[in-house]
């Protein structure tokens, strides 16, 4: 058998009320806010003071891969060294422009 509950027995908790007090609301909003300000406030002060002191927030890493290789180094070192030589040959007069404005 399926329980059967009143509705507005229910709905009679999460009702406001005849009689409304905004001083308690707000008391009850600023209330929460302070809470979550002065955690927000405690949360930064540990976080700053651990980094201060070496510390790591989170997991520590077990071992660090390298950043590059040397290959790809040597890669964008051709890149450029042969840029340069482009731009060498334009300097020289071995490239030739027409000018088509002129």
């Amino acid at each position: 058998m399926i329980p059967h509950f009143h509705s507005g027995s229910f709905l009679k908790y999460f009702r406001y009320g005849e009689h409304l007090n905004p001083a308690r609301d707000w008391v009850i909003i600023i209330t929460f806010s302070a809470i979550a300000l002065a955690g927000i406030i405690v949360w930064n002060v540990w976080a700053f003071s651990t980094v201060a002191q070496g510390g790591v927030i989170g997991s520590v890493a077990t071992s660090s891969s390298p950043g590059f290789s040397h290959s790809s180094l040597d890669a964008i070192n051709t890149v450029f060294e042969n840029r340069a030589k482009e731009e060498e040959k334009y300097e020289t007069g071995a490239y030739r422009f027409a000018d088509p404005s002129q």
